[in-house]
């Protein structure tokens, strides 16, 4: 796990990359989705390889499928439950587990899946505003930047230095 000071290495590093804001905030979005579906010890895997299929930010899509942390993902796991079976016409009843192994969470898997992907959807879409938010805001402040960032939005794409 990171400690601080790599995270905020690591989110200075994303702001800073030399790619269009927006290409760089859905790198992190899909990975925020991949963060909260309840495939635990696949986040990374997973993130690499839809970045690699995708042509996505590998550093801002791994970063992402962190987000859903040690400290978060009970709570994540009882959200999704809830909102699982609620879709599926179910009453929200809390979810019983021993461990994050799938073997001990299969049998609650149609209300996991739903319910995280509908989760790990809203929080993608947040995730891509705030990241993209952040980036602009970042940029800003280097007047390098700040012009390569212009010159990407009002053409829509990336550009070679």
């Amino acid at each position: 796990m990171l400690n601080i000071d790599s995270w905020k290495t690591r989110f200075k590093n994303i702001l800073s990359l030399d790619s269009h804001p927006r290409h760089i905030a859905v790198g992190f979005a899909v990975g925020v989705f991949i963060s909260f579906t309840p495939f635990f010890g696949l986040h990374t895997p997973l993130a690499i390889a839809v970045a690699f299929i995708f042509r996505l930010n590998k550093l801002t899509c791994i970063t992402g499928a962190w987000i859903n942390t040690p400290i978060t993902v009970i709570p994540a796991l009882g959200i999704s439950y809830k909102i699982g079976r609620v879709l599926r016409g179910l009453p929200p009843t809390e979810i019983t587990f021993k461990s994050l192994e799938w073997a001990s969470l299969k049998k609650h898997a149609a209300s996991l899946v739903l319910g995280s992907s509908v989760l790990g959807f809203v929080l993608a879409v947040a995730g891509y505003f705030v990241c993209y938010w952040l980036i602009v805001r970042f940029r800003r402040k280097d007047e390098a930047l700040d012009e390569l960032t212009r010159e990407m939005e009002e053409t829509g794409e990336e550009l070679d230095e």
